[in-house]
Protein backbone atom coordinates (compact mmCIF):
# COMPACT_ATOMS: atom_id res chain seq x y z
CA UNK A 1 0.00 0.00 0.00
CA UNK A 2 1.26 3.50 -1.04
CA UNK A 3 1.10 6.43 1.24
CA UNK A 4 0.60 10.04 -1.10
CA UNK A 5 1.94 12.70 0.59
CA UNK A 6 -0.43 15.62 0.26
CA UNK A 7 1.41 18.75 0.27
CA UNK A 8 -0.95 22.44 0.28
CA UNK A 9 -0.75 24.42 -2.67
CA UNK A 10 -0.03 28.00 -1.15
CA UNK A 11 3.40 25.80 0.14
CA UNK A 12 4.46 24.36 -3.20
CA UNK A 13 4.27 27.63 -4.39
CA UNK A 14 6.87 28.88 -1.71
CA UNK A 15 9.10 26.35 -2.22
CA UNK A 16 9.43 27.17 -6.04
CA UNK A 17 10.15 31.07 -5.17
CA UNK A 18 12.83 29.85 -3.00
CA UNK A 19 14.39 27.36 -5.31
CA UNK A 20 14.09 30.55 -8.08
CA UNK A 21 15.55 32.73 -5.71
CA UNK A 22 18.52 30.52 -4.76
CA UNK A 23 19.32 28.70 -8.22
CA UNK A 24 18.37 31.33 -10.66
CA UNK A 25 19.08 34.43 -8.83
CA UNK A 26 15.79 36.15 -9.71
CA UNK A 27 15.05 39.84 -8.32
CA UNK A 28 13.99 42.98 -8.77
CA UNK A 29 15.57 45.21 -10.25
CA UNK A 30 16.79 47.76 -7.93
CA UNK A 31 15.23 51.63 -8.99
CA UNK A 32 18.09 53.92 -10.14
CA UNK A 33 19.16 56.66 -7.18
CA UNK A 34 18.39 60.23 -8.73
CA UNK A 35 21.43 62.11 -9.63
CA UNK A 36 22.72 64.73 -6.28
CA UNK A 37 25.07 67.21 -5.67
CA UNK A 38 26.50 68.07 -2.39
CA UNK A 39 28.99 70.11 -0.69
CA UNK A 40 31.93 69.00 1.47
CA UNK A 41 33.46 72.40 1.99
CA UNK A 42 31.91 75.82 2.25
CA UNK A 43 33.31 79.63 2.30
CA UNK A 44 32.75 81.98 4.99
CA UNK A 45 29.50 83.65 5.72
CA UNK A 46 29.57 87.45 3.87
CA UNK A 47 29.70 89.46 6.94
CA UNK A 48 29.97 93.17 6.05
CA UNK A 49 28.06 95.55 8.17
CA UNK A 50 24.32 94.93 6.79
CA UNK A 51 24.43 99.60 6.91
CA UNK A 52 27.23 100.00 4.93
CA UNK A 53 26.55 101.83 2.19
CA UNK A 54 29.66 103.38 0.07
CA UNK A 55 30.43 99.50 -1.20
CA UNK A 56 29.78 98.58 -4.95
CA UNK A 57 27.23 95.80 -6.34
CA UNK A 58 30.09 93.14 -7.03
CA UNK A 59 32.50 94.45 -4.64
CA UNK A 60 33.05 91.23 -2.27
CA UNK A 61 35.61 88.90 -0.82
CA UNK A 62 36.35 85.51 -2.46
CA UNK A 63 36.33 81.95 -1.01
CA UNK A 64 36.92 78.57 -1.88
CA UNK A 65 33.67 76.00 -2.06
CA UNK A 66 34.03 72.10 -2.48
CA UNK A 67 31.16 69.70 -3.56
CA UNK A 68 30.65 66.19 -5.24
CA UNK A 69 28.11 65.36 -7.65
CA UNK A 70 26.56 61.99 -7.94
CA UNK A 71 24.80 60.60 -10.84
CA UNK A 72 25.74 63.10 -13.32
CA UNK A 73 25.79 62.35 -17.13
CA UNK A 74 28.55 63.48 -19.19
CA UNK A 75 28.73 67.24 -20.31
CA UNK A 76 26.75 68.36 -17.18
CA UNK A 77 27.99 70.35 -14.99
CA UNK A 78 27.60 72.44 -12.06
CA UNK A 79 26.68 76.41 -11.70
CA UNK A 80 27.67 78.45 -8.14
CA UNK A 81 25.25 81.18 -6.50
CA UNK A 82 26.24 83.17 -3.52
CA UNK A 83 23.75 85.06 -2.11
CA UNK A 84 24.13 88.92 -0.73
CA UNK A 85 21.83 91.88 -0.27
CA UNK A 86 18.98 89.80 -1.23
CA UNK A 87 20.22 88.58 -4.55
CA UNK A 88 21.80 85.06 -5.63
CA UNK A 89 24.53 86.21 -7.55
CA UNK A 90 26.26 83.89 -10.26
CA UNK A 91 30.18 82.91 -9.37
CA UNK A 92 32.19 82.77 -12.31
CA UNK A 93 35.55 80.63 -13.05
CA UNK A 94 37.19 82.83 -15.34
CA UNK A 95 34.50 84.61 -17.07
CA UNK A 96 32.20 81.15 -17.55
CA UNK A 97 28.94 80.71 -15.06
CA UNK A 98 30.30 76.72 -14.51
CA UNK A 99 32.24 74.88 -12.94
CA UNK A 100 33.39 71.49 -14.61
CA UNK A 101 32.63 67.86 -12.72
CA UNK A 102 35.99 65.68 -12.56
CA UNK A 103 35.42 62.12 -13.05
CA UNK A 104 34.94 60.96 -9.57
CA UNK A 105 32.18 63.57 -9.43
CA UNK A 106 33.90 66.45 -7.35
CA UNK A 107 34.08 69.64 -8.35
CA UNK A 108 35.72 72.84 -6.44
CA UNK A 109 35.45 76.57 -7.52
CA UNK A 110 35.60 80.19 -6.16
CA UNK A 111 32.75 82.22 -5.15
CA UNK A 112 32.44 85.46 -3.88
CA UNK A 113 31.00 85.35 -0.39
CA UNK A 114 27.25 85.64 0.48
CA UNK A 115 25.43 84.93 3.78
CA UNK A 116 24.12 81.75 1.62
CA UNK A 117 25.85 79.39 -1.09
CA UNK A 118 23.76 77.36 -3.69
CA UNK A 119 25.12 74.28 -6.36
CA UNK A 120 22.93 73.43 -9.25
CA UNK A 121 23.84 70.31 -11.28
CA UNK A 122 22.79 71.59 -14.78
CA UNK A 123 22.64 70.05 -18.08
CA UNK A 124 25.05 71.60 -21.05
CA UNK A 125 22.58 73.65 -22.81
CA UNK A 126 21.21 75.22 -19.32
CA UNK A 127 21.79 79.07 -19.50
CA UNK A 128 21.96 80.63 -16.30
CA UNK A 129 20.80 84.29 -14.53
CA UNK A 130 23.13 86.46 -13.66
CA UNK A 131 21.11 87.35 -10.70
CA UNK A 132 18.07 86.10 -9.23
CA UNK A 133 15.90 86.65 -6.21
CA UNK A 134 14.80 83.09 -6.06
CA UNK A 135 16.83 80.34 -7.37
CA UNK A 136 15.35 78.27 -9.57
CA UNK A 137 13.55 74.83 -9.56
CA UNK A 138 14.61 71.53 -10.43
CA UNK A 139 13.19 70.92 -14.28
CA UNK A 140 13.92 72.70 -16.88
CA UNK A 141 17.86 71.95 -17.81
CA UNK A 142 18.28 72.22 -13.92
CA UNK A 143 19.36 68.51 -12.54
CA UNK A 144 19.73 68.54 -8.67
CA UNK A 145 20.12 71.32 -6.32
CA UNK A 146 21.53 72.12 -2.89
CA UNK A 147 21.78 75.23 -0.85
CA UNK A 148 23.93 75.81 2.32
CA UNK A 149 24.36 78.31 5.14
CA UNK A 150 27.89 79.59 4.74
CA UNK A 151 30.26 79.02 7.89
CA UNK A 152 30.48 81.00 10.61
CA UNK A 153 28.08 83.85 12.15
CA UNK A 154 26.08 85.93 9.34
CA UNK A 155 24.31 89.34 9.97
CA UNK A 156 20.56 88.73 11.09
CA UNK A 157 17.84 90.03 9.19
CA UNK A 158 14.52 90.71 10.24
CA UNK A 159 11.75 88.45 8.65
CA UNK A 160 9.76 89.38 5.95
CA UNK A 161 5.92 89.81 6.27
CA UNK A 162 3.10 89.91 4.01
CA UNK A 163 -0.09 92.32 3.87
CA UNK A 164 -3.00 93.47 1.87
CA UNK A 165 -3.22 96.39 -0.21
CA UNK A 166 -5.89 97.61 -2.32
CA UNK A 167 -7.32 93.84 -2.47
CA UNK A 168 -3.64 92.60 -3.67
CA UNK A 169 -1.24 90.60 -1.55
CA UNK A 170 1.95 92.11 -1.06
CA UNK A 171 5.13 90.54 0.76
CA UNK A 172 8.30 93.55 2.47
CA UNK A 173 11.67 93.29 1.52
CA UNK A 174 14.12 92.82 4.07
CA UNK A 175 18.12 93.26 4.66
CA UNK A 176 20.69 95.18 2.47
CA UNK A 177 19.37 95.36 -1.03
CA UNK A 178 20.90 97.78 -4.18
CA UNK A 179 18.84 100.32 -6.01
CA UNK A 180 20.03 102.60 -8.71
CA UNK A 181 23.38 102.01 -8.16
CA UNK A 182 22.48 103.04 -3.70
CA UNK A 183 22.53 100.28 -1.18
CA UNK A 184 19.52 100.52 1.53
CA UNK A 185 18.84 98.33 4.27
CA UNK A 186 15.24 97.55 4.02
CA UNK A 187 13.11 96.74 7.10
CA UNK A 188 9.58 95.38 6.85
CA UNK A 189 8.78 97.29 10.10
CA UNK A 190 8.91 100.60 8.05
CA UNK A 191 5.60 98.85 6.15
CA UNK A 192 1.90 99.22 7.68
CA UNK A 193 -1.41 99.89 6.58
CA UNK A 194 -3.87 102.00 8.84
CA UNK A 195 -7.58 101.84 9.78
CA UNK A 196 -8.52 103.03 6.55
CA UNK A 197 -6.28 100.60 4.27
CA UNK A 198 -3.98 103.39 3.00
CA UNK A 199 -0.47 101.89 3.04
CA UNK A 200 2.49 103.75 5.22
CA UNK A 201 6.16 103.49 3.57
CA UNK A 202 8.91 105.16 6.21
CA UNK A 203 12.37 105.59 5.88
CA UNK A 204 13.35 105.57 9.85
CA UNK A 205 16.39 105.44 12.05
CA UNK A 206 19.09 108.02 12.04
CA UNK A 207 22.33 108.69 9.99
CA UNK A 208 24.66 105.90 9.24
CA UNK A 209 21.87 103.47 9.83
CA UNK A 210 18.87 104.41 8.13
CA UNK A 211 16.40 101.63 7.08
CA UNK A 212 14.26 101.93 4.24
CA UNK A 213 10.61 100.35 3.05
CA UNK A 214 10.03 98.30 0.16
CA UNK A 215 6.95 96.34 -1.13
CA UNK A 216 6.67 93.78 -3.72
CA UNK A 217 3.43 92.10 -5.26
CA UNK A 218 3.11 88.44 -5.04
CA UNK A 219 2.19 87.48 -8.40
CA UNK A 220 2.48 89.26 -12.22
CA UNK A 221 -0.02 90.94 -14.15
CA UNK A 222 1.47 91.76 -17.43
CA UNK A 223 0.15 94.43 -20.07
CA UNK A 224 -2.51 97.00 -19.04
CA UNK A 225 -2.98 100.17 -16.76
CA UNK A 226 -1.11 100.69 -13.58
CA UNK A 227 -2.79 103.45 -11.16
CA UNK A 228 -0.91 104.66 -7.85
CA UNK A 229 -3.02 107.62 -6.28
CA UNK A 230 -0.34 109.22 -4.33
CA UNK A 231 -0.41 112.14 -1.27
CA UNK A 232 1.76 114.89 -1.17
CA UNK A 233 5.34 114.06 -1.11
CA UNK A 234 7.01 117.42 -1.31
CA UNK A 235 8.22 117.38 1.78
CA UNK A 236 10.45 114.45 1.27
CA UNK A 237 14.53 115.39 1.69
CA UNK A 238 16.11 115.80 -1.75
CA UNK A 239 17.79 112.12 -0.97
CA UNK A 240 14.68 110.73 -0.10
CA UNK A 241 13.33 108.58 -3.43
CA UNK A 242 9.83 106.84 -3.92
CA UNK A 243 9.34 104.62 -7.14
CA UNK A 244 6.59 103.15 -8.36
CA UNK A 245 7.78 100.62 -10.76
CA UNK A 246 7.18 96.93 -12.44
CA UNK A 247 10.55 94.49 -11.80
CA UNK A 248 11.54 91.13 -12.28
CA UNK A 249 13.53 89.20 -9.86
CA UNK A 250 15.47 87.38 -12.35
CA UNK A 251 18.15 88.85 -14.79
CA UNK A 252 20.66 91.57 -14.65
CA UNK A 253 19.39 95.60 -14.18
CA UNK A 254 19.17 96.43 -17.92
CA UNK A 255 16.56 92.98 -18.52
CA UNK A 256 14.16 93.51 -15.74
CA UNK A 257 11.27 94.22 -17.33
CA UNK A 258 11.07 97.83 -15.65
CA UNK A 259 8.74 100.02 -16.36
CA UNK A 260 9.39 103.73 -13.17
CA UNK A 261 7.71 106.29 -11.78
CA UNK A 262 10.26 107.95 -9.70
CA UNK A 263 9.80 110.67 -7.23
CA UNK A 264 12.43 112.40 -5.88
CA UNK A 265 15.26 114.72 -6.82
CA UNK A 266 18.17 112.51 -5.94
CA UNK A 267 19.60 114.60 -3.29
CA UNK A 268 19.63 117.62 -5.36
CA UNK A 269 17.47 120.34 -4.64
CA UNK A 270 17.78 121.77 -8.28
CA UNK A 271 16.56 118.60 -10.02
CA UNK A 272 13.07 117.56 -11.26
CA UNK A 273 11.26 115.50 -8.58
CA UNK A 274 9.66 113.31 -10.83
CA UNK A 275 10.68 110.81 -13.76
CA UNK A 276 9.69 108.39 -16.32
CA UNK A 277 11.43 105.62 -17.28
CA UNK A 278 11.67 102.72 -19.37
CA UNK A 279 15.11 100.87 -18.30
CA UNK A 280 18.21 101.19 -19.18
CA UNK A 281 17.68 104.78 -17.80
CA UNK A 282 20.81 105.63 -19.95
CA UNK A 283 18.74 105.51 -23.31
CA UNK A 284 17.76 109.40 -24.11
CA UNK A 285 14.38 108.09 -25.74
CA UNK A 286 14.05 105.69 -22.75
CA UNK A 287 13.82 109.07 -19.96
CA UNK A 288 11.43 112.01 -19.03
CA UNK A 289 11.74 114.28 -16.20
CA UNK A 290 9.69 117.26 -15.11
CA UNK A 291 8.96 119.40 -11.91
CA UNK A 292 5.55 118.58 -10.43
CA UNK A 293 4.48 121.61 -7.60
CA UNK A 294 3.41 120.16 -4.37
CA UNK A 295 -0.09 118.74 -3.95
CA UNK A 296 -1.41 114.67 -4.50
CA UNK A 297 -1.18 113.26 -7.44
CA UNK A 298 -2.42 110.08 -9.50
CA UNK A 299 0.25 108.36 -11.41
CA UNK A 300 -0.08 105.55 -13.74
CA UNK A 301 1.01 103.78 -16.83
CA UNK A 302 -0.57 102.21 -19.59
CA UNK A 303 1.62 99.39 -21.00
CA UNK A 304 1.19 97.83 -23.99
CA UNK A 305 2.49 95.56 -26.57
CA UNK A 306 5.45 97.68 -27.79
CA UNK A 307 4.13 101.21 -26.34
CA UNK A 308 3.74 102.32 -22.97
CA UNK A 309 2.21 105.53 -22.04
CA UNK A 310 2.88 107.44 -18.45
CA UNK A 311 0.70 110.18 -17.12
CA UNK A 312 0.55 112.10 -14.19
CA UNK A 313 -2.92 113.86 -12.90
CA UNK A 314 -4.07 116.39 -10.54
CA UNK A 315 -5.78 114.90 -7.49
CA UNK A 316 -5.84 111.56 -5.78
CA UNK A 317 -8.96 109.69 -6.28
CA UNK A 318 -11.31 109.93 -9.14
CA UNK A 319 -9.24 111.26 -11.97
CA UNK A 320 -11.48 111.53 -14.80
CA UNK A 321 -11.18 115.04 -16.39
CA UNK A 322 -8.65 116.23 -13.92
CA UNK A 323 -5.64 118.09 -14.69
CA UNK A 324 -3.35 116.69 -16.61
CA UNK A 325 0.57 117.54 -14.76
CA UNK A 326 2.36 115.55 -17.41
CA UNK A 327 2.27 112.71 -20.25
CA UNK A 328 4.67 111.09 -22.35
CA UNK A 329 4.36 108.15 -24.69
CA UNK A 330 7.31 105.45 -25.01
CA UNK A 331 7.95 103.15 -28.04
CA UNK A 332 11.47 102.68 -27.87
CA UNK A 333 13.01 99.67 -25.75
CA UNK A 334 9.47 98.65 -24.21
CA UNK A 335 9.83 95.13 -22.27
CA UNK A 336 7.16 92.33 -23.16
CA UNK A 337 5.81 90.75 -19.95
CA UNK A 338 7.36 88.11 -18.00
CA UNK A 339 8.39 87.75 -14.32
CA UNK A 340 7.72 91.20 -13.26
CA UNK A 341 6.08 92.71 -10.45
CA UNK A 342 4.65 95.90 -8.80
CA UNK A 343 7.20 97.71 -6.23
CA UNK A 344 6.97 100.34 -4.26
CA UNK A 345 9.64 101.37 -2.47
CA UNK A 346 10.68 104.30 -0.48
CA UNK A 347 14.38 104.52 -0.12
CA UNK A 348 17.82 106.69 0.35
CA UNK A 349 19.55 108.06 -2.23
CA UNK A 350 22.99 107.70 -0.78
CA UNK A 351 25.16 109.56 -3.76
CA UNK A 352 23.36 112.43 -3.63
CA UNK A 353 24.65 116.01 -2.51
CA UNK A 354 22.78 116.46 0.60
CA UNK A 355 22.80 113.70 3.15
CA UNK A 356 19.56 112.65 4.62
CA UNK A 357 19.12 114.35 8.28
CA UNK A 358 15.53 113.23 9.14
CA UNK A 359 12.92 110.52 8.73
CA UNK A 360 10.50 110.44 6.06
CA UNK A 361 7.42 109.16 5.31
CA UNK A 362 5.06 108.85 2.36
CA UNK A 363 1.48 107.44 2.35
CA UNK A 364 -0.59 105.95 -1.04
CA UNK A 365 -3.94 105.83 -1.10
CA UNK A 366 -4.92 103.41 -3.63
CA UNK A 367 -3.24 101.19 -6.45
CA UNK A 368 -5.23 99.83 -8.89
CA UNK A 369 -4.81 97.64 -12.26
CA UNK A 370 -6.99 97.58 -14.71
CA UNK A 371 -5.76 94.71 -18.08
Amino acid sequence: MQLRLMVPVFLLRSLLLVFCIVLTGCHTPKKKSAPMVAFSRVAVAYQENPYKTDIFERDYKTGMIEGRATGARPGQRIVLYAKTDGRWGVCRQSGQPFTNIEADGRWKASVHLGIQYAALLVDPTYSPPEQTESLPIVGDGVVALAVVNGEGPAPVLPSPKVLNFSGYEWTTSTGPIFHAGSRSFFDPANVWTDERGALHLRISGSPGKWTAAELKLTRSLGYGTYRFQVRDTSHLEPSAVLTLITWDGVGTESNRRELDVELGRWGNLDNTNVNYVVQPYYVPANFVAFRAPPGAYTHFFRWEPGQVTFSTVAGSGNTDGGRVISRHVFTSGVPSPGGESVRITLYVFHQGQIPLKNENEVIIDKFEYLP
